[in-house]
């Protein structure tokens, strides 16, 4: 096996940087293979009580990737379709929208947002390290670092990550830490 099988596997002795973003990639990967290759219905697969489903986890973690590599990280204002929802009215609309999606706009969705936001990140790592302050600042004035950005988005995916395995089980058993050697993103079933 080589790392070009598993390029979501992390360094085994890198710098911060390389660490944070390999911790990333690795639940972008996971994420997105517990996401994988699904018709509509099992993307609104739900499960007990919850209204969480695979679909609302593609475009939640879209718009919080957005967030994160925009306003947050340079105060930039976010993509579509974010920059035009009304968050008063449904602060859930990323979550509640995406059953009216279909499966290959919310993996278009979440593959290019993915895309942008490794081409912002590697921008901003190449100006400064993880030290680097954002835009983000509380109420106080004190900003956030880039570092800090990352911890909280290695959080936000950890946490989805571990509702994808569950609903991805409940559609059809797939269960597993990582994806398979040699595994890629594919379209989604007819």
């Amino acid at each position: 096996m080589t790392d070009s099988d598993t390029p979501w596997e992390p360094p085994l002795a890198g710098t911060e940087a390389e660490h944070l973003i390999g911790a990333l990639e690795r639940l972008r990967a996971t994420f997105r293979w517990k996401a994988d290759g699904l018709d509509a219905a099992a993307l609104n697969t739900r499960i007990g009580a919850s209204t969480l489903t695979l679909g609302g986890l593609l475009k939640h973690l879209s718009r919080a990737e957005d967030e994160m590599f925009t306003r947050k990280l340079s105060g930039t204002p976010p993509n579509p379709p974010w920059n035009t929802v009304d968050w008063r009215s449904d602060p859930d609309w990323d979550f509640t929208s995406a059953s009216n999606d279909a499966p290959d706009e919310l993996y278009t969705l979440w593959d290019t947002t993915i895309a942008r936001s490794r081409e912002k990140l590697t921008a901003a790592l190449a100006t400064a390290g993880p030290d680097q302050l954002v835009h983000l600042a509380w109420p106080d004035g004190r900003q956030l670092s880039l570092r800090r950005l990352l911890c909280d988005l290695i959080e936000e995916y950890g946490r989805h990550t571990g509702h994808a395995d569950l609903l991805r089980e409940a559609v059809d058993g797939r269960v597993g830490e990582d994806p398979p050697p040699g595994w890629r993103p594919r379209s989604p079933r007819p």
